[in-house]
């Protein structure tokens, strides 16, 4: 969840910490803090509750003196201790300093045993008992290599730690389990990193640093070295994603930028995809006859991409009637899954780092099940060890809030959804191509026309902000849409926000729908849509405000709500794509109408590298 980066080379480290820390604050931003070697090779930490913009202010008071060319920062999301400066990042001894995104599972034993050997301890965190395990350690052996090697062998859980040592000025030690780090280069140095996006101002090169393997960098190089201290042959990365792509380009914020994205990235994840209008996976090794053989799929994941693989199930239950199942995460690696060897596991994640859906992949690889990733960030942990992976492209995310992923995560389950159809003879080729044609060139186009809603969804946000409670209601897709379109509101407004499906009302939920309670009814579905129009007179009649969202061409009653919009209309299979924009665009302008920090909700952050 925190993040963490390291410079050592020709130039000041400061400013290319506190860059770094910028563009990683998205994984936390409850403190931040460096720790840099001083003029006099003595290391000096600097660190503070509260955003970046505190250390940032911190340091300017002190920048005449603090000139370094190597040094390690943190930016944290809290799991051991409250946000406070002593729990901020980084922890250390006179001889070493450490940042680290993880959690340390065993760290009350480790801190016991230290107290012990004589420790004193002045923070609540896991990461300060790692610190002073791993001094402990380096005053016996004088080595940090072997440090680092022994106390990752005492660590239980998950970690990516960058260390400085007093005795070694310039040098930066860095390991990981299960949470990301890259190693880059760049002309004037060397960085560490929880991800590309922290180094792209200076370098798109970059090592991907695998599990228990130890990176030690210099000025001028990077040396890997496995756990047994022999050297590891890395390939050099170039990542694909420019500075200007991790940029807010005069947008006020991450998120309505990357909404503003949302048609082009469906158009980049596709078009590869679609050969004469035929789906292509890209998959060698998953062939027509491989999938024809599975009997049932399992979709695996958290949050939006949980909602993204529930539109999946009801797209591939609906083109070629094979049966999903859709898991949450973090209880399908305890729920002892009755997992089948013809049967397929799809994991969902944006990041390719989230802690329990990367458990969810391992316990289906123990199981011999074969696992398909889904994912955007190319060569995440999640992408490396599935079977097989589909990158969605969407191109960096940095809002908390997900929203173009998920669209590109939509576009990739229908496809897939197609290419089981027309494997298993339930669809001809010719509705293949015309739905395929119609996905690729027009559905993009109506989320555009969607995102020219904005007025309208910003009036609605306006006229509804300041209200405690707001449901959303649907039937069939809309009812996952209303889930989405709920989870988007609540993480960056603060406003209770719940979704039923409209036909669950009338079994309890409807005794909390009081005088101008706003109600969000979806009703897209035309199978659906007069028992929609009958649950809106439901909540009507108990003193309900709804705000319908309906399709274009939808016929209603008179007085049926007080707002609709009408949303830019689809084949009812791809409806769910222009929708979700709508209720994006009506999340964001409540944040920002609230004053709120739109990208950066309180107590959540972007990737989820912890349980």
């Amino acid at each position: 969840m925190c993040g963490i980066i390291g410079y050592t080379g020709r130039e000041n480290a400061v400013p290319k910490l506190l860059d770094g820390l910028s563009a990683l604050e998205y994984r936390g931003y409850d403190s931040a803090g460096v720790a840099v070697f001083d003029s006099e090779n003595k290391v000096k930490v600097i660190k503070s509750k509260g955003r970046l913009s505190v250390l940032r202010d911190k340091i300017s008071l002190i920048s005449d003196e603090l000139y370094s060319e190597c040094g390690i920062g943190h930016t944290r999301w809290a799991t051991h201790g409250e946000p406070s400066d002593v729990n901020s990042h980084p922890h250390g001894t006179l001889n070493v300093s450490i940042v680290h995104n993880g959690i340390i599972e065993n760290y009350a034993d480790i801190r016991e045993n230290l107290i012990g050997e004589g420790y004193n301890f002045i923070s609540e965190t896991d990461t300060e008992a790692a610190a002073k395990l791993i001094d402990s350690i380096y005053i016996k052996a004088r080595n940090p290599v072997d440090a680092m090697i022994k106390a990752s062998k005492l660590l239980n859980g998950s970690f990516a730690i960058g260390a400085v040592f007093s005795d070694y000025p310039g040098v930066i030690y860095a390991m990981r389990r299960e949470s990301p780090l890259i190693a880059a280069v760049s002309d004037e140095g060397c960085f560490i990193a929880s991800d590309i996006s922290a180094v792209l101002k200076y370098t798109n090169r970059f090592y991907r640093i695998k599990e228990d393997e130890i990176a030690i960098v210099n000025e001028h190089e990077i040396t890997v070295l496995g756990a047994d201290k022999m050297p590891v042959s890395k390939e050099l990365e170039t990542a694909d994603w420019d500075i200007q792509a991790a940029e807010k380009s005069g947008y006020p914020f991450f998120m309505i930028k990357e909404i503003h994205e949302e048609p082009e990235a469906v158009r980049k994840t596709l078009r590869p995809r679609i050969k004469d209008g035929i789906p292509d996976l890209g998959i060698p090794d998953l062939t027509d006859e491989k999938l024809i053989s599975f009997e049932r799929i399992h979709i695996v994941a958290c949050g939006t991409a949980m909602h993204a693989g529930m539109i999946g199930k009801y797209a591939i239950e609906k083109l070629s009637r094979i049966p999903v199942n859709v898991e949450i995460a973090s209880e399908f690696r305890y729920n002892n899954p009755i997992l089948g060897k013809k049967e397929l596991v799809v994991i969902i994640s944006q990041s390719g780092e989230t802690a329990d859906t990367l458990a969810a992949l391992r316990l289906a690889k123990r199981n011999g099940v074969y696992t398909l990733a889904v994912v955007n960030v190319p060569g995440s942990t999640i992408a490396n060890e599935a079977d097989s992976v589909i990158y969605t492209w969407a191109g960096p995310e940095i809002a908390v809030a997900s929203t173009k992923a998920y669209q590109v995560q939509l576009a990739v389950m229908y496809l897939f959804a197609f290419k089981l159809a027309y494997i298993h003879g339930m669809l001809s080729e010719s509705d293949m191509k015309k739905y395929l044609d119609e996905l690729l060139s027009d559905v993009p186009e109506k989320i555009g026309k969607s995102i020219e809603l904005e007025e309208k969804c910003s009036e609605i946000a306006e006229k509804y902000k300041n209200l405690k409670n707001i449901f959303f209601i649907g039937r069939g897709a809309d009812y996952i849409l209303s889930m989405e379109s709920a989870l988007k509101l609540k993480e960056i407004s603060y406003i209770h926000c719940e979704a039923y499906a409209a036909g669950e009302l009338k079994h309890g939920t409807i005794s909390l729908v009081t005088d101008g309670t706003p109600v969000f009814a979806i009703a897209c579905q035309d199978g659906l849509f007069e028992k929609m129009v009958s649950n809106i007179g439901e909540v009507r009649a108990r003193g309900a405000s709804v705000i319908l969202i309906c399709k274009e061409s939808s016929e209603l009653p008179d007085g049926i709500a007080e707002e609709i919009i009408r949303v830019p209309e689809t084949s009812e299979l791809f409806m769910p794509m222009p929708v979700i924009t709508i209720s994006q665009l009506i999340a964001y302008y409540t944040s920002l109408s609230l004053g709120l920090d739109v990208d950066k909700p309180r107590n959540l952050a972007k990737s989820v590298t912890v349980e």
